[in-house]
């Protein structure tokens, strides 16, 4: 099966899901009963039940990612579709899509505009290599508040006009206001230009994508007029820094196996990450309409993620939502230290609580009721981990210093004698941490089978891995109380404010370190302080925590560096495919462009107007098609028919330009 050909049915999925749940919940039993079984033995106090309970949640989460992890190394291994199971060639024949009209639609915020125009350039000239290039447009959809940022957006995208002029048309328009974020920036545009394209691949300010991905994107699209949205996986790229470079490995080694195995058991109602991949135009205005949320922000008002919010509306008017891990070219940029990976986690945090409140929506799939639960618990492990930790912490101090009952009932001949379970307690501990580390074993693993020369040698390979367990490691508890204290703001009231994220890769200065980590140093001399002295036997067990909270500002410091990073690459560690083996649309973004002289940018072309009408969560949408079984067809509706070319239901769709 070639990446164009999505039209085959999902065998056995019932099957697949009912046994992948069987896994969790089994392996979740055995580890919750092992812990009850070390608990139990010399009484279990209020304290330890707490922590009991904390446990199987939290085991029970980590478990959903190694069985996930074990599928999709399986899958790779033997090199089968995650859908079909059927066996895939190793360059999957290139398919020449029918007559089609895309718009590749890119959202910015006050972003750099010289860098927002390299990379949308870069993916440009890839397209434009392709034999099937003809159909697209570019659309540059602007919400920057910053008026100087605005001129030079303005200049960017004149000069990127002029530079790709006739061979591929670019547009700009920017808006007289922000309403929605991102999520109102992509609705105003369907509702002005919507009728004008069949498909749009959401780019976010920071992607990259390959033109033969574009055009295999569009090629899937069109051979199975059910899908509404395809989904594709993207890798981060062009950072320089420790942190940055310690991300993208991870990145590049695991994203792929978890997808694989994500694909498996989800089938067509995978998620969307909101950006690098192509979604069906009419499917998506007349089903994707967001409302705000009743409330008061945080919680209420503007729907913050409105990704996996718009995945289950899709899913719900009967659209099928797939994930394309075949497909390569697709990347994005992350942030380049701790501290702005953080703010954007704070963003998140927001957003996935929001999903919380639409677990009950009307006609919602189930596994986008998973997607929503999932999606929160992400974060909500992190804060569950802590209390447990804590509790665990409290009842430690508390039965070293007190006095075991050797004779709890009246004329007792023998005593009680405190019992020890060495032999659950070690297997225990050794199953949590195989159950936590073994995705990134076979990640290691896949890699150093198939494909070690793209990073850069089996021996560079392996040390890499371990440099990237050591670093997850140490900032493992400063993530955990960010992530803590992030849920708690958010469920005190507080939101969040909508910046535009730093993507050039920065050193943090120390007192920039200090002042966002002094508390989580402070949290960890106390905890480290009071073990030490109180229960000395634990203090050694939760090391790992108190180190990691002590080193905090160190950490912070030292990955955000870029000349640690490229020492690193010099080194050969912590590379990536993307850099020892670069795909045309990341040379040609190495390569550049220079700019031409200054030149007037050009006007949006004329309006082909469209509804997108706002949806319900407490009723089903009038025009909506009932959800379907695998194979059937939505029920075709005056609004909704995805059986029937895009060009039919719009009237006038125009031809490839305008004037």
């Amino acid at each position: 099966m070639n990446c164009a050909d999505r039209s085959a049915r999902v065998p056995w999925l019932a099957a697949r899901q009912t046994g992948v749940a069987l896994l969790v919940f089994a392996t979740t039993a055995l580890g919750g009963w092992a812990m009850f079984e070390i608990l139990r033995v010399n009484g279990i106090t209020a304290l330890q039940g707490i922590v009991l309970g904390l446990f199987v949640v939290t085991f029970g989460w980590i478990t959903i990612a190694f069985w996930t992890a074990i599928i999709g190394f399986l899958l790779q291994l033997t090199r089968r579709d995650p859908l079909t199971l059927s066996r895939l060639d190793r360059q999957p024949p290139t398919t020449d899509p029918s007559e089609h009209h895309t718009a590749l639609v890119m959202p910015i915020y006050n972003e750099d505009p010289e860098r927002v125009a390299a990379g949308l350039e870069s993916t440009c000239h890839s397209l434009l290599e392709q034999p099937h290039a003809r159909g697209f447009e570019v659309f540059v959809l602007s919400d920057t508040r910053d008026e100087e940022i605005a001129r030079r957006e303005e200049t960017a995208i004149a000069g990127l006009q002029q530079r790709l002029a006739p061979r591929l048309v670019v547009h700009y328009r920017r808006r007289e206001d922000n309403q929605g974020r991102k999520a109102g920036n992509l609705a105003e545009f369907c509702r002005r230009w919507g009728n004008r394209y069949d498909y749009l691949v959401v780019l976010d300010a920071d992607s990259l994508m390959g033109g033969g991905t574009l055009v295999s994107l569009v090629a899937s699209m069109q051979a199975n007029p059910r899908i509404g949205l395809i989904q594709t996986v993207p890798i981060p790229v062009r950072s320089a820094s420790v942190f940055g470079r310690f991300t993208q490995f991870a990145a590049a080694l695991h994203s792929p196996l978890l997808a694989t195995g994500q694909c498996f058991w989800q089938g067509h109602a995978v998620n969307f990450w909101g950006h690098n991949a192509i979604l069906r135009t009419r499917a998506y205005m007349a089903n994707c309409g967001l409302p705000d949320l009743p409330g008061k922000p945080p919680l209420g008002g503007e729907i913050l993620s409105h990704d996996f919010v718009e995945a289950a509306l899709m899913r719900r008017a009967g659209w099928e939502v797939h994930l394309d891990v075949r497909l390569g070219e697709s990347y994005e940029e992350v942030p380049s230290n701790i501290i702005e990976f953080a703010k954007r986690d704070r963003r998140w945090i927001q957003g996935n609580l929001q999903h919380l409140r639409l677990l009950a929506a009307a006609g919602l799939h189930p596994m986008n009721r998973l997607h929503f639960l999932f999606g929160a618990l992400a974060y909500l492990t992190s804060l569950l981990w802590g209390l447990m930790l804590v509790v665990s912490t409290v009842d430690a101090i508390g039965r070293a210093q007190g006095r075991h009952d050797f004779f709890s009932a009246g004329y007792q001949l023998f005593p009680d004698w405190p019992i020890a379970t060495p032999e659950l307690i070690m297997p225990l501990l050794l199953s949590t941490a195989g159950v936590l580390l073994l995705p990134k074993v076979l990640g290691f693993l896949l890699a150093f089978i198939q494909r070690p020369a793209a990073f850069g040698g089996r021996a560079p390979l392996l040390a890499s891995t371990l440099l990237e367990v050591a670093i997850a490691i140490l900032i493992a508890p400063l993530m955990m109380l960010l992530h803590s204290w992030f849920i708690l703001s958010v469920l005190s009231g507080q939101k969040v404010s909508w910046d535009a994220q730093v993507r050039e890769g920065r050193s943090v200065p120390w007192m920039d370190a200090f002042h966002h980590t002094w508390l989580a140093t402070l949290i960890g001399v106390v905890w480290a302080g009071a073990t030490y002295l109180f229960a000395p036997v634990f203090f050694w067990w939760l090391s790992p925590v108190w180190l990691g909270l002590l080193m905090a500002a160190p950490l912070v410091k030292m990955t955000s560096s870029l000349t640690h990073g490229r020492r690193l690459h010099r080194a050969g560690l912590l590379r990536v495919p993307a850099e020892v083996m670069p795909t045309t649309v990341l040379q040609a973004l190495a390569t550049g462009s220079s700019s031409p002289p200054a030149t007037r940018l050009a006007p949006p072309p004329p309006e082909y107007p469209g509804d997108m009408p706002v949806q319900s969560f407490s009723t089903w949408p009038t025009v909506a098609a009932a959800a379907l079984d695998d194979g059937e067809s939505p029920r075709r509706t005056a609004s909704s028919r995805p059986a029937e070319s895009p060009k039919a239901q719009a009237g006038p769709v125009p031809g490839a330009k305008h004037e």
